[in-house]
């Protein structure tokens, strides 16, 4: 599949930030609020244009999720780019509600694209088992566990999970859509004032994924499963009643990943090629 820019028209990259307590996720839904509906009405109306350019992102967060550091783009015809590039970050902070920002606009090199082109997406997912509960003033973005957690037999059961796998079990199926992904990193970290931090990076998430892995992992951390749980149930390839899918508030998307922009097309058409893990068939 190209993904080359039509003539005419500018590709621009946006990184920008959210708090998603009040958005339905990232992609627009029918009489729903959403960040990417917000980002293009606001496009539209600074840039005065008579149409809706449609934003590509690097990751669809869901309903409740937070981004710190997600990426996305939109082709701009080339005059409307010239004539407002200088001026579009400001007008955008003008126009955007409070809970998302954009913090830089810039044209794109080439063959890049927002999603194909990322190589790897990390999230954070903030939790607390401080027995008083969470501080008021982090309570939209930190989970509440009310029970004393291992963080060192957490980290003991991420490491069956890392690698490439398929993620069956703690994914929620799509039609048409791998469950094989590539984990690179899955690690816990308890700070000074007790917020546990899961740092989750992969080459790409499927749906519900990483709050399914923090939700089978806190199982581990309370004593209700034993290390080796997580492991065996992705070995089983099936859902798993018994992996709680956590609460969206604690996630937030915290960086995006690319390769050297000479190495952008090749790993936009690598990544659109689903994937079978060696010696099996197609999931």
């Amino acid at each position: 599949m190209s993904d080359e820019v039509e003539p005419g028209f500018v590709r621009v990259r946006l990184d920008l930030s959210y708090d998603g307590k009040d958005f339905s996720g990232w992609a627009k839904q029918r009489a729903r609020r959403t960040v990417q509906e917000e980002l293009e009405t606001a496009l539209r109306t600074v840039t005065r244009s008579a149409q809706t350019y449609e934003l590509t992102v690097a990751g669809r967060t869901d309903a409740g999720v937070h981004a710190r550091g997600q990426v996305a783009h939109v082709d701009l015809p080339a005059e409307l780019w010239a004539e407002h590039a200088d001026k579009l970050l400001r007008r955008l902070a003008g126009r955007l509600p409070k809970d998302v920002r954009v913090w830089r606009v810039a044209e794109a090199p080439y063959g890049f694209n927002a999603r194909f082109s990322a190589i790897w997406r990390r999230y954070a997912y903030r939790v607390t088992d401080h027995p008083g509960g969470v501080d008021p003033l982090l309570r939209g973005h930190v989970l509440w566990h009310d029970w004393d957690l291992d963080v060192e037999a957490m980290n003991a059961a991420s490491q069956a999970l890392l690698g490439e796998h398929d993620f069956a079990a703690y994914c929620k199926r799509r039609e048409g859509a791998t469950t094989i992904r590539t984990l690179q990193e899955l690690s816990w970290v308890r700070d000074a004032e007790g917020i546990i931090t899961a740092t989750v990076k992969a080459d790409a998430f499927c749906h519900n994924m990483v709050r399914s892995l923090v939700g089978a992992l806190l199982f581990v951390g309370d004593g209700h499963r034993p290390v080796e749980w997580p492991g065996k149930v992705l070995a089983a390839g099936v859902r798993d009643s018994a992996v709680h899918v956590v609460r969206p508030h604690g996630l937030t998307l915290e960086e995006v990943g690319y390769p050297a922009d000479d190495l952008l097309m090749a790993r936009n058409k690598e990544a659109r090629n689903k994937r079978s893990l060696p010696g099996g068939g197609c999931c």
